[in-house]
């Protein structure tokens, strides 16, 4: 559970522009400040059914999204070749242009 909620956090992170007011409001109450549904469906007034469907219909539009742009995929993949870039640049004690590029790199996160 813990996996999913990470992923979805990220998916909304690079996504949540693409969203509905309400979309965003759902998601940021039950991912974010880990609101419960029936919380949720108390602050807005509505069902719980109401907000666990419009729950899952917008995860099932940050998945394709995500399968369309990448966007979490190609983030994912920088962040391992920094890293690699950094275990390289530790080799190397005098490697201050190195370690300045990789920090130019993260800052781009």
């Amino acid at each position: 559970m813990l996996e999913k909620t990470t992923r979805m956090n990220y998916l909304y992170d690079f996504y949540q522009s693409l969203l509905t007011p309400k979309q965003r409001n759902y998601m940021s109450l039950y991912y974010l400040d880990d609101f419960s549904l029936g919380e949720i469906a108390e602050e807005y007034e509505i069902s719980r059914q109401a907000v666990y469907d419009n729950i899952k219909r917008t995860e099932t539009m940050l998945e394709d999204y995500e399968e369309k742009l990448l966007l979490f995929q190609k983030f994912q993949e920088r962040r391992k070749l920094i890293a690699e870039l950094q275990r390289i640049a530790d080799e190397y004690d005098d490697s201050l242009e190195l370690q300045n590029v990789i920090q130019l790199l993260e800052k781009l996160e």
